[in-house]
Parts: structure tokens; C-alpha cells; sequence
């Protein structure tokens, strides 16, 4: 054994006796709750008004939290986890595999994740209610006031740290609950997708209750004012709700419990905005008070967060997480079809991914995960199912990329829902499932390097502009690893960068774009000061993502006709269909796929 790899071990061996000695000195001390509300609570929200009142409540609770699951034990354990990582990542090369370059805490969990167009991203979840790992952390069951969203962006240009993240608190709304208590509006586990205008629609929500049950919130997010905005509320509560934008440009919404709570699942399917009314385009057309329409057909899922993508022939397919609810909806006529059962059983949260198919859109999905036991993969294409090469292991609540050089990279994982090896509930981990997987372009899969923090349910993971690769969520093993609970930063991001960027010498580099929109089928030209470098130009649909679904994914290659200079002549894919209208990244690649820092173009005429 090597000096490094010793100290390595010692490093290991040495915070697990830390994490060991922690547990036994008093991890689980009992502490009396907090007092959220009641005479005192309420005599403090009547001085220091109630948002005050109830950070203030939040602290309390985290310092019970604290006594119960004490700061040593998280400390000791993100040691190890730390330690581990390294000796693991050893065995690879950033050339070949790789590597995690950061980690950093977030003021959010980030249950839900959006690459927004400005380069800024956009993470939003729920107000904590508990800090002690071996509990449920966010508020499902609570009526009231706790039953509460936040929302924060993440501007990378300002680097990692506190002043790189903005709150934008969402609109403050009345819950049919009872209570009639205001705050911020309890959209997580929300489903969302964008719009041509690069906005961000929201819909659904946790309504409270045993269980949890679903809202009929409905908003949108604009990244360019970084405000929210409220529209009419959908005709059902959906909570676990899934959105697909079409060619079109409108949301098509399927699924979710509804509002009469968990195990009533909606088969009622709408579109935003409905028909009749404009499609938001432009970046000043903000839809307030939009509505919701009905879709003709219905979609009876028995499982929530189905996975939805709309292919190049225009069509809709929505793919259940049971094996036999596989089905295509005609977004035109408003109605639905069999496809054939897939080959594997009931798939629990696991990926899928539309398959890069060149200067065409998508025609095929790959689905991933969902099954522990299961490590095949499974390809949709031609309306036919195949089963297609298998990872290493199987794995739930795993996340899958494309990339930039339509490569594949799946991140995150666990045995179960909250299971990561070693039982519900339980921080510790098997190290399987904090290694990333990588597909080439043959189809081939291999074991890539570990991220630091076990991942698994509400894990995301985008892919940046830059190229390099965001991964973040899983709220228990955030706050066991949380190195002071005490704080306001209670989540944390690691950062992936892929093999392109660690392949040496000058990444291309992509000067200028068009500003306006651009056709479907038409001539453009870029300027790129090493246009005699680039051999490939790539359109990357910025992801929105949760829960392991991720509705918004697209690759396309763009034809480059001519290269003159610094000019570099593209043409666009040939129809909405292949891409539906909105902003995409576009990256120029070398020889040697290496893409250069992307920049936003938007596809598509009203």
C-alpha cells in the first residue's frame, strides 16, 4: 500500500471511530419539542409577526433536532463519507471516468431543480419540520402554517458560497385546510416543465393532511424578472403530478393524488393554458390568472410521477411506472392508446431518458431504475419494447443525463425509498450506491467515480452550461451530513465534471449567437473564434427535474453546412415535433467531443 492510500485508510478507519463513538456518546438524547404555536408562539407572532414567529420556531426545533441527533455525529459522518470518497475515486481518471470536483451547502434541498435560461438555477422544496435524520424531515402530513414552499436561485457566476444563492419566496397563499393561516405556497412535489418563453410552469402541491393530499395550485416562475406569478387553479388537486411541454408549446398534466389524499389518484389530464388562450412566447408575455384546460381522454395511472415525453412524431407517450399502463396520447385529437405492456414489472422512482437520434428529434426512451433487483435498462422505440444492456446493479431513485457529446451519466440511487443499504431511515450507506454509471455512444455502460453523499429519494441532477454536471436533494442524508445544523444552509450540491472536461488543451469556444428567435429548417450563423476546431454544434434542452423524472430532456445534433473564418452556417432541426419551441443550450464540440461553455438560443416563430 502506497503512503497516500495509507493515509487514506487511517483517514477512513479514523472517522468511523469518530461516527462510532458519536452514536454511542448520546446520538439519540431525547429533547423536549419545540413550540411552534400556542400561547407563547402566538404572543411572539403578535410582536414579531408571524414569518418571524415561525423562523423562529423553526430554530427552536432544529436545536431539539440537534439534541436528539447531535452536531458530532454529522460531523463524523460527512468525514467518512469524505474519506471513503477519495479512496474510492482513486481508482479512476478524470480522463477517462471523471471526477467530483466540489461540494458546497445550499440554503435548499432542492427537491426540485430547474436549469433556467439565464444561467441561474432555480431550487425549490419545503420549510423543514424536523432536523433528526431518522425522521421525515418535510411537512406531508401537517395542516397549518408548517405546510410550507421556499425557493432560492443559485447563480454559479457568483461562486459557492451564501451570497451565490437569492430567495424568491413563493406567493402566499390560503390553504383549503381549515386553518385559515397564510404562507408561502406548499408546492413541492409539484410537477413542472417550461414554457416557449422560458418560464417556468409549476403545478400541484401538497395540500396537507394523512398522508399528504394534492393541491390545485398552478404558477409560473419567470427567470427574467426572478418573480412568481399565480395562475387559476387546475379543476383537481395533484400531488406527484407529472407535465410534458409539446410541440405546440402548451403543458400537457396527467396524475397525481388528489385532493382527497393519498391512494386517489386523478385520471383527470389538462393543458395549460387551455385552448383558446395565447401560448406564453415572448419573454415580457407573463401568464397571471391563465387557466387550465381539459383534455378529452383520460389517463388513469395507478402510480404517480409517470414518466411523459413527446417524441418527433408529435405524439405524447406516457410511460407508468406498472407494467401494463403504457400509453400514447394524441395531443391533437385528445386521445389515448394502448402500447404494449414493457417487458419488466412494476418500476418504483427510477429514469428514463429520450435517446439522442442525431439532426431529428427523439423516437425512442430508455427507461433505467426503479427496481433494485433489476439492472436491465429498457428501450421504447417504433411503439416495440427491447430489453437493452444492463448496469451494474440495479437501483431506485437514480438520475440520468445526456450530455453534451450524447453520452449518458446516471448519478444517484438507493435500494428503496428511504433505504440505502442498510435499512429505512438509516444514514449509513452502501458506497454501490453512490457510484455514477456511464453509457458511451455504443450503448456500453461501466462504473464511473462516487459522489460524496448517498442520494436517493427527491435526488436531481442537471447539466450546466458550462458542461459540467449539478447533483443534489436527498433531505435526510443532507441534514445527517449537515456540517453545522444550525445554520440556514440546510442542503448541499456537488458538482460532476464529465471526461470532456479534463481531456487537456483549448475547449471550443462558442463568441457569438443570434439574439431573436430562429425557424425550424433555417440557415444560421454563429462566431466562434475557433471555428476551424469544431466539428459537431449540439442543441441541449435545459432540464427540469424531480423525483427522477425529468419530462424536459432533448439532444440534437445541428447540421453544420459551412465554416468560413470565424463564421460557422447551422441549420435548426426540422420541426417542433423534433424540438418543441423554447430556449436550448447550444454547444460547439471538437474532434475530440469536447463541447465549449454553451450559450441560450431560442427555437422557434410564433
Amino acid at each position: 500500500m502506497s503512503r497516500a492510500a495509507h493515509r487514506s485508510a487511517a483517514a477512513t478507519a479514523a472517522a468511523s471511530a469518530a461516527l462510532a463513538l458519536a452514536l454511542a456518546a448520546g446520538a439519540f438524547l431525547a429533547a423536549p419539542p419545540a413550540r411552534a404555536h400556542g400561547a407563547d408562539g402566538d404572543g411572539e407572532a403578535a410582536f414579531i409577526g408571524a414569518d418571524h414567529a415561525r423562523a423562529h420556531a423553526e430554530r427552536r426545533g432544529a436545536a431539539a433536532g440537534a439534541a436528539e441527533y447531535p452536531q458530532a455525529t454529522r460531523t463524523a459522518s460527512l468525514a467518512a463519507l469524505t474519506a471513503s470518497q477519495a479512496t474510492a475515486n482513486r481508482a479512476f481518471d478524470p480522463a477517462r471516468d471523471g471526477r467530483f470536483a466540489e461540494f458546497f451547502p445550499s440554503p435548499d434541498f432542492g427537491v426540485h431543480l430547474a436549469q433556467l435560461p439565464t444561467g441561474k438555477v432555480l431550487l425549490f422544496s419545503f420549510e423543514r419540520v424536523e432536523v433528526n435524520p431518522t425522521k421525515e424531515t418535510g411537512p406531508t402530513d401537517r395542516i397549518g402554517p408548517t405546510n410550507a414552499g421556499r425557493a432560492f436561485l443559485w447563480d454559479p457566476a457568483r461562486g459557492t458560497g451564501a451570497r451565490a444563492f437569492k430567495e424568491v419566496r413563493p406567493p402566499t397563499v390560503l390553504m383549503p385546510d381549515g386553518t385559515h393561516v397564510p404562507r408561502p405556497a406548499p408546492f413541492f412535489c409539484a410537477g413542472h416543465a417550461f414554457l416557449p418563453n422560458g418560464m417556468l410552469a409549476v403545478f400541484g402541491g401538497n395540500a396537507g393532511g394523512k398522508g399528504g393530499s394534492g393541491a390545485k395550485l398552478s404558477f409560473v416562475f419567470d427567470p427574467w424578472t426572478e418573480t412568481w406569478f399565480r395562475n387559476r387553479d387546475m379543476s383537481v388537486g395533484r400531488w406527484y403530478p407529472s407535465v410534458v411541454t409539446g410541440a405546440d408549446g402548451r403543458q400537457t398534466i396527467m396524475s397525481g393524488q388528489s385532493e382527497r389524499g393519498t391512494g386517489t389518484p386523478t385520471p383527470v389530464v389538462e393543458r395549460f393554458p387551455a385552448k383558446g388562450l395565447p401560448v406564453p412566447w415572448r419573454t415580457y408575455d407573463i401568464p397571471a390568472g391563465m387557466a387550465v384546460g381539459r383534455f378529452r381522454a383520460d389517463a388513469p395511472f395507478r402510480n404517480d410521477y409517470p414518466h411523459l415525453f413527446s417524441l418527433r412524431d408529435g405524439m405524447i407517450y406516457g410511460l407508468g411506472r406498472d407494467a401494463d399502463q403504457q400509453w400514447l396520447f394524441d395531443p391533437v385529437a385528445e386521445t389515448r392508446a394502448d402500447l404494449p405492456r414493457r417487458p419488466a414489472d412494476f418500476r418504483g422512482y427510477g429514469s428514463a431518458v429520450p435517446l439522442p437520434a442525431g439532426l431529428r428529434g427523439p423516437d425512442s426512451v430508455l427507461v433505467l431504475g426503479g427496481d433494485p433487483h433489476d439492472p436491465n435498462t429498457y428501450r421504447l422505440s417504433g411503439r416495440r419494447w427491447s430489453t437493452e444492456e444492463p448496469r451494474a446493479f440495479g437501483r431506485t431513485q437514480d438520475d440520468t443525463l445526456i450530455l453534451p457529446d450524447a453520452t449518458l451519466l446516471t448519478v444517484n440511487g438507493a435500494l428503496d425509498t428511504r433505504d440505502y443499504g442498510h435499512g429505512p431511515f438509516n444514514p449509513q450507506a452502501d458506497l454501490k450506491y453512490r457510484q455514477t454509471e456511464l453509457r458511451d455512444a455504443r450503448g456500453h455502460w461501466r462504473l464511473g467515480p462516487a459522489q460524496r453523499l448517498p442520494r436517493g429519494y427527491h435526488s436531481n441532477a442537471l447539466v450546466m452550461p458550462d458542461g459540467r454536471v449539478m447533483v443534489t436533494v436527498d433531505e435526510l442524508q443532507q441534514i445527517a451530513n449537515d456540517p453545522d445544523i444550525r445554520d440556514a444552509m440546510d442542503g448541499s450540491i456537488e458538482i460532476y465534471e464529465p471526461a470532456y472536461l479534463h481531456q487537456g488543451g483549448t475547449r471550443p469556444v462558442l463568441d457569438r449567437v443570434p439574439g431573436g428567435e430562429l425557424g425550424y429548417g433555417a440557415a444560421f450563423e454563429v462566431r466562434s473564434r475557433t471555428a476551424s476546431a469544431v466539428r459537431r454544434a449540439v442543441l441541449l434542452a435545459p432540464t427540469t427535474v424531480t423525483h427522477a423524472v425529468n419530462t424536459s430532456q432533448r439532444h440534437l445534433e445541428l447540421a453544420v453546412t459551412s465554416v468560413r473564418g470565424d463564421a460557422i452556417t447551422l441549420r435548426t432541426p426540422p420541426s417542433a415535433a423534433d424540438a418543441p419551441p423554447g430556449y436550448y443550450m447550444l454547444f460547439l464540440l471538437d474532434g475530440r467531443g469536447v463541447p465549449g461553455t454553451a450559450k441560450w438560443v431560442k427555437l422557434g416563430h410564433r
